[in-house]
């Protein structure tokens, strides 16, 4: 009986969409409005989600004050209130599209999480736009 669990949060955080190996007209054309010099914020919301079997002794899947802790720990902190580009080791040469935020998340959580439990992030960028990784 495998069955999924899911953790809510969110943050907030600034970004810009730019490549530097093209023109700024490139990046205009391209990213648009997300491509302002001057960044701009989302209300990010992330949904991570753990597929398993229930423990027998405690019937969780995975223990969710303990998920919680590990979001907060490992994801919140490092990019809740940052300019990510800026902020965060992790976009220094990296370009912060959602798709890239959710693999970056992702792969911070995954070490931290028995490899038994199948894991997906889901993050939502505004509330009609989000991505799921894997896929």
């Amino acid at each position: 009986m495998r069955v999924a669990v899911f953790r809510k949060e969110h943050f907030n955080a600034a970004h810009r969409l730019y490549n530097p190996d093209w023109t700024d007209e490139r990046n205009q054309e391209v990213f648009g409005k997300c491509n302002n010099p001057n960044w701009h914020g989302h209300n990010y919301e992330l949904v991570v989600k753990l597929i398993g079997e229930p423990d027998p002794a405690t019937g969780y899947v995975f223990d969710m004050k303990e998920l919680s802790d590990l979001i907060k720990i490992h994801v919140l902190k490092k990019f809740d209130h940052k300019n990510l580009n800026l902020d965060t080791e992790e976009f220094k040469s990296i370009n912060p599209t959602a798709e890239n935020i959710a693999v970056v998340i992702y792969n911070i959580l995954r070490d931290k999480i028995d490899h038994t439990l199948e894991l997906k992030v889901i993050l939502y960028e505004t509330e009609r736009n989000f991505v799921e990784y894997p896929a």
